[in-house]
């Protein structure tokens, strides 16, 4: 097995402390379970969606659920009449668990369920505080002093 070393990107970022423990996580959870398939597209620079293949699981089947940055769809099987006898079973209708680690300010806008497709829509929603903003520079006359600055302290 190959592994990835991260060592230089951590020399020369700040704040990506977790990026391994993504990746580890992402490694074993898609080699794991492969049910049920899903898509993801890019719709915008700003908006995703993550469509579900769930045929066969009713909208009160499945739960959707946002903790910690953290996306998980879950589905339950509902109880099936035992007297029905299959000859072939196609239609896989076991319970199921998705996680998806949504990157920062990524929120869940809607989920809406739709011919056995469920669809969960992104979208990232940056604060005001935290986008770029242009600070205008004045010409002082003089140097300006800072509160609390060593040249006051002096005087």
């Amino acid at each position: 097995m190959r592994t990835l070393d991260l060592a230089p990107l951590f020399r020369a970022s700040v704040g990506f402390d977790n990026l391994t423990r993504v990746l580890d996580a992402a490694a074993r959870q898609d080699s794991v379970q492969a049910y049920p398939p899903y898509n993801i597209a890019k719709a915008s620079d700003d908006a995703y969606r993550i469509t579900f293949a769930v045929a066969g699981f009713s909208q009160d089947d499945i739960d959707v659920v946002i903790e910690n940055n953290t996306l998980s769809v879950k589905g339950k099987v509902a109880q099936e009449s035992e007297d029905v006898a299959y000859l072939h079973r196609g239609i896989a209708g076991r319970s199921f668990e998705r996680r998806f680690q949504l990157a920062d300010h990524i929120q869940v806008i809607d989920a809406t369920m739709e011919n056995g497709l469920l669809h969960v829509d992104l979208k990232r929603e940056v604060p005001e505080a935290l986008k770029p903003r242009v600070v205008s520079i004045s010409k002082a006359s003089s140097t300006p002093k800072i509160e609390g600055s060593v040249e006051q302290k002096a005087a």
